[in-house]
């Protein structure tokens, strides 16, 4: 939605407002004078952001509660899957509301699953939030009640958390306006609100902004990554990587097993043929031609190789010595860059779910974006108690979704997608009460005999997500095992440098 003049001159005026507020936060902030729990004592009024007792805040939240307020009010922070960003940003929430009197703390998330979730992580805070997804009749009367209550100073603080396709809707749109001056929003996986209705959707009249994101930069998307940081911010220190993750506790440490799969002739024949055209794409690329085909044809490929037949084989062979198991997560393809499920990849769930419950009597059950709400609490509960062994599940347990029991990950669909690769690496490594360590099998597909010239493009292709493994297989506890798994994949392509 387009910025009225009016909007635009009250952008102007809220920026300066904004930056007054906050330059006395700011000068104690950037010395480093932020202290957890240094609220004052006195007890909060109901409905109110305070940090609880029982949460104390690791020395990079602490860091990045102080960057974002020495940022006057804007940022994103890049911090690896499962490290605590939630938290992080209830904290400045809380942080605000006793230094400036934030009135209103709004929460965009891109998924239904994840607006409950915060919900839970809110009332920890003492918030309580108005959740408004689905039907807009659920919520509007709430929220436009909350608005006039805070205005009139009948209510002191409002939560509200949506998604993003409610954010982009009329219902929502038309509510913006009213939203006091002292409002942050938080856009958590800030990386799916470069989308270009999104960020057309997206408020300027709120001065305080916090992004959240393990992956902030949007694949293939340059314009789409700037504007996340346009609008959020820059990214805030500190950056907190996989590896400082580990380090420092917020994660567990793993045990990475990459499983080698073959294509079937048939499919080597495809993977060949696209391999050309992409190369060709590329050639045309670089020639200054504006070449619209190169993006289908990877997407293509990536299809292609997720849903490679020989994975659920290998699947097989994998589990048939692992019945015994449980609390065990398997990826399959979404066959997409940006969530559009493919046919491949229902078809890889199906056989999936086929062999390991039907054939080998393996207790699994589907999570997926068509499993409702309540069901998923079902079946999050029933994986945690052992009743289910495993999840098979399509992206939607890519982002945010905390299911820390996770004990063991098979993922057959090893994307090219950095975020998505991050994310699904990350997801298994959160800490769960008896979790000591993580195990993760990665089923990487073989390239098939190339010729020469088709053989240049997949070693560039190939170099960048080889890289990833490396440096995942890298962090593992059984590193050099790892390591020589890859190695032979490695001399094949000429990547020893890597």
């Amino acid at each position: 939605m387009y910025l009225t003049q009016s909007l635009v001159k009250r952008q102007s005026g809220l920026k300066s407002r904004f930056q007054s507020q906050l330059k006395l936060l700011v000068a104690g902030e950037s010395k480093g004078s932020y202290q957890p729990n240094s609220l004052p004592k006195t007890l909060p009024l109901p409905g109110c952001p305070r940090i609880p007792p029982l949460i104390q805040l690791r020395q990079y939240q602490q860091q990045a509660v102080a960057s974002w307020f020495a940022n006057r009010g804007r940022g994103t922070l890049k911090m690896a899957t499962g490290s605590g960003k939630t938290i992080t940003a209830l904290a400045i929430a809380s942080e605000l509301y006793q230094k400036i009197g934030l009135q209103v703390l709004l929460v965009v998330c891109p998924y239904r699953h994840l607006v409950t979730q915060w919900a839970r992580e809110c009332e920890k805070f003492g918030l309580v939030p108005i959740l408004a997804f689905e039907n807009v009749h659920n919520w509007q009367s709430q929220l436009s009640s909350g608005l006039y209550n805070v205005h009139s100073g009948n209510q002191p603080f409002l939560t509200l958390i949506t998604t993003n396709s409610t954010l982009m809707g009329e219902g929502f749109q038309s509510q913006l306006k009213y939203f006091p001056d002292k409002t942050l929003i938080v856009g958590d996986e800030a990386h799916n609100l470069g989308a270009p209705r999104l960020e057309q959707s997206l408020p300027r009249a709120i001065g305080l902004r916090l992004g959240l994101s393990a992956t902030p930069e949007r694949y293939f998307d340059r314009e789409g990554t700037q504007f996340i940081f346009d609008y959020f911010g820059s990214v805030l220190q500190p950056e907190l990587t996989l590896a400082d993750a580990i380090r420092q506790g917020a994660l567990v440490h793993y045990l990475y097993y990459p499983i080698l799969v073959d294509l079937t002739e048939s499919e080597a024949y495809a993977y060949a043929r696209l391999t050309t055209r992409i190369g060709w794409a590329l050639a045309s690329k670089e020639d200054g031609a504006d070449s619209d085909a190169l993006t289908p044809l990877l997407m293509q490929r990536a299809r292609l190789i997720g849903a490679a037949a020989n994975k659920v084989e290998a699947l097989r062979q994998l589990m048939v010595k692992r019945l015994d198991t449980d609390r065990t997560l398997f990826y399959c393809g979404d066959g997409s860059v940006e969530g559009i499920v493919s046919a491949e990849s229902t078809r890889q769930l199906t056989a999936v779910v086929r062999m390991l419950g039907a054939e080998l009597g393996y207790r699994v059950n589907t999570y997926t974006a068509d499993t409702p709400l309540v069901q998923r609490e079902n079946l999050r509960r029933q994986f945690e108690t052992g009743e289910l062994q495993g999840l098979v599940a399509i992206r939607c347990l890519d982002e945010g979704v905390d299911i820390p029991a996770i004990e063991t990950a098979v993922i057959l669909a090893s994307s090219s997608n950095p975020r998505q690769f991050v994310q699904r690496r990350g997801r298994i490594l959160r800490p769960y009460p008896g979790k000591e360590r993580a195990t993760l099998y990665d089923m990487i597909v073989l390239p098939p005999e190339l010729d020469r010239q088709t053989w240049e493009v997949e070693r560039n292709l190939l170099r960048k997500e080889l890289k990833r493994f490396v440096e995942f297989a890298d962090l593992a506890d059984n590193a050099g095992e790892a390591r020589i798994k890859l190695l032979n994949l490695q001399k094949r392509y000429g990547l020893l440098d890597i």
